[in-house]
């Protein structure tokens, strides 16, 4: 029989003793093997559970049990969540997790650490909640070299801008809902300053490379600056604004990344993803593009993945295990100016100094009368960052995904 900590008993874990608890009969014929939850350790106190014998506050009692073969870590932060992961991997336990702080930060280090222990340290829940990605990037599409990856990779930002473009709703307004539903924090920095996707596009740039990709590296704008004019003006671009984390696998062996607001036109598979929803565009150079699609939080669908990874770790604990990416010996993130980008840009100069910034660009009709709003030629960040200085007043400028 496996037996499985559970570290951390709040929204995803409950969820991971609920799966189990529920499941476990399913679990357990899908890996030839009865699986339960031995510990579950807390520093709060739940005396009304009906297992509250099995709850503890000595992280000891997991690490010093050989019974105890998987652990999973959905404590979230980064400690004592790294402390706890790099011992049970050093004592020849698997860990699997949730949390893609951790990942991002940590992730090399750990899963060198599991390799030399041969036990694995697994992931899927930490991009994209429930919505299988990790895995099929992995597995799935090993056939093919990467070229580029898009996607809604946050569901609070998601919802927020939806509230904004199918209701009308101001960005406090839209923040202020999703706080009330449980879709954003009480602080929604990490969410709405694109933080979280920051993280998340990183994990999945490292995978598809095989290099480590430093989230720090990777230029971040959010959504709060984003107005009800913008999501007008996108409208008559024929598109919509979404948060996208993206990156692009150059020829040269460099990583082009950065997660913006873009207008996506609505020809686009990723226009109609709405509410609390993710999509991840991959797109492969055998495969071309593929398309992961569903809840990318909440208890169940994030406390999915994670038993999927336990469910894997039990499945095959006796094969040698092997690292997905490993540290990059040079840099390997490229400039702004290896990739470009059309933009959409609203000034109060005259259409007359647009044209003498900017030359060739597509103005579109005026929402506001006092502006001049326009589409440019596509352009690298330096070429669009000096022409961009030649107007006097900018009122917004949104890169157009293509």
């Amino acid at each position: 029989m496996a037996k499985v900590a559970v570290m951390g008993f709040g929204t995803v874990g409950s969820g991971v003793y609920d799966i189990i608890k529920k499941n476990g009969g399913k679990i357990s014929e899908n890996i030839g093997e009865e699986t339960s939850v031995k510990y579950i350790l807390d520093i709060r106190d739940f005396p009304d559970h009906p297992e509250k014998e099995i709850f503890t506050k000595e992280f000891d009692r997991i690490l010093n049990d050989d019974e105890v073969t998987v652990a999973a870590e959905v404590i979230g932060g980064l400690h004592p969540a790294y402390e706890y992961t790099k011992s049970l991997l050093e004592a020849g336990k698997s860990v699997v997790t949730s949390n893609k702080e951790l990942v991002a930060t940590y992730g090399t280090e750990l899963l060198e650490i599991a390799k030399e222990n041969n036990v694995s340290y697994l992931f899927e829940a930490s991009v994209g909640g429930g919505i299988p990605i990790i895995r099929p990037m992995s597995q799935c599409l090993a056939a093919n070299n990467i070229k580029s990856i898009a996607g809604i990779l946050n569901g609070t930002t998601n919802y927020i801008l939806n509230e904004m473009i199918t209701k009308g709703k101001s960005f406090e307004t839209a923040l202020k809902q999703a706080q009330d539903k449980g879709y954003a924090e009480r602080n929604p920095a990490a969410d709405v300053e694109g933080h979280d996707a920051c993280r998340k596009i990183a994990i999945l740039s490292s995978l598809a490379s095989g290099k480590f990709v430093d989230y720090n590296d990777i230029p971040t704008e959010g959504i709060t600056n984003i107005t009800l004019d913008d999501v007008k003006y996108a409208e008559k671009l024929d598109g919509v604004i979404k948060l996208i984390g993206y990156a692009k696998f150059l020829d040269n062996g460099k990583i082009y990344s950065h997660v913006a607001p873009m207008v996506v036109k609505n020809e686009s598979p990723i226009a109609s993803v709405n509410g609390v929803f993710n999509a991840i565009m991959v797109n492969g150079d055998c495969v071309g593009d593929v398309m992961f699609y569903g809840k990318g939080a909440g208890t169940m669908p994030t406390a999915s993945a994670v038993v999927a990874d336990i469910a894997d770790c039990v499945r095959n604990k006796n094969r040698k295990k092997t690292a997905p990416w490993e540290m990059p010996e040079e840099n390997i993130m490229a400039s702004g100016d290896d990739e470009k980008f059309s933009y959409f840009i609203r000034t109060t100069d005259s259409a007359e100094d647009v044209r003498g910034a900017f030359g060739k660009c597509e103005f579109v009709d005026n929402i506001v009368k006092s502006e001049s709003a326009f589409v440019t030629e596509p352009l690298c960040e330096s070429d669009f960052k000096e022409k961009l200085s030649k107007l006097k007043n900018v009122v917004s400028s949104i890169r157009i995904l293509a």
